[in-house]
């Protein structure tokens, strides 16, 4: 049942990574925490490996449609390595009641990031300093919730920068790849600690999921996916809370 479990989870998964380019580590999480009884270090770790997986499936079809700006991913991985494998190597020593509390208010903060609309404009280039300040931020999420960063990618390309809806989701795709193979390693400490079993069911699915929801992601009504998405990160964070500092 668990293997079952893992494959429409990891579908689920899939599906949200590919039509949007971000949240499948904002789900993996919290759905190995409650629904598998991962501990938060287990299943951080396996996000990791799940959203990997998904993301590069995810991936291929955009480099083909040519909507992925690798220069610019390129830098955000390579600024962020400090703060990625910082907070990689020292997430094991963290409490769990700290992790999932900074992992609810990053679920809030991307809830209400999907919820800002865009204005249409012309593509802008991408200023060093928020290069910068992205590369820092996603490295400190990846490292610490496992979270590959794409919430934050792709808002602030699309309404800052005026990158168009695809090219942000691919972009989002190859940043969350390329983090993702840096933290995974950076846990090598926590490897141990995961039983493997529902990660790699939930990965079978999400690649092939993923691959399918981002060929047909042009066709979605991005405004729609957004807002339930947002809905859904909200619903996340208050029941983690509650899991957290009231009902445990």
């Amino acid at each position: 049942m668990e293997i079952i479990g893992g494959l429409i989870a990891g579908g689920f998964i899939g599906a949200v990574l590919g039509f949007i380019g971000a949240g499948g580590a904002m789900l993996s999480v919290p759905i190995l925490l409650y629904i598998f009884g991962f501990t938060p270090q287990a299943a951080t770790t396996a996000a990791i490996a799940v959203v990997l997986a998904a993301a590069i499936s995810g991936l291929l079809p955009k480099i083909k449609t040519k909507e992925v700006l690798f220069k610019e991913a390129g830098v955000i991985w390579a600024l962020g390595l400090v703060t990625n494998l910082g907070f990689s190597v020292i997430a094991h020593r963290i409490s769990d009641s700290v992790i999932t509390t900074g992992f609810s208010i990053v679920l809030f903060t991307a809830g209400t990031m999907m919820l800002i609309k865009p204005i249409a404009g012309t593509e802008k280039k991408i200023p060093i300093f928020w290069l910068i300040a992205m590369s820092l931020a996603i490295g400190s999420m990846t490292g610490l919730f496992g979270i590959g960063g794409g919430f934050l990618a792709v808002p602030i390309l699309v309404l800052f920068f005026k990158v168009p809806q695809g090219k942000a989701a691919g972009t989002s795709l190859a940043i969350i790849a390329i983090n993702s193979v840096t933290a995974f390693f950076g846990h090598f400490q926590s490897w141990s600690s995961v039983a493997w079993t529902v990660p790699l069911a939930m990965s079978v699915s999400a690649v092939i999921i993923a691959r399918l929801a981002s060929i047909k992601s042009g066709q979605m009504n991005q405004a729609i996916l957004r807002k339930s998405f947002a809905g859904l990160l909200y619903s996340i964070a208050v029941f983690t809370l509650l899991q957290t500092w009231v009902i445990a």
